[in-house]
């Protein structure tokens, strides 16, 4: 693959981590439950490649 190609691949990854981080921070403080967990699903997709990518996970809530 291209510098360019990696270069936009890597901007578009760090615009989503940091605006679903912001987000996520976000709506557990407005939920106001510091110690809960929540499972979280993230669903990629791309029309033009016909992608679909989904990962699930657990956040751990803020014990502090």
């Amino acid at each position: 693959m291209s510098d360019d190609f990696n270069m936009s691949m890597r901007k578009f990854l760090k615009q989503v981590g940091v605006t679903s981080q912001q987000a996520i921070e976000a709506a557990m403080r407005e939920a106001g439950k510091p110690g809960e967990a929540y499972e979280a699903k993230v669903v990629l997709t791309i029309d033009g490649l016909n992608l679909t990518h989904t990962v699930t996970g657990t956040i751990a809530g803020d014990n502090a």
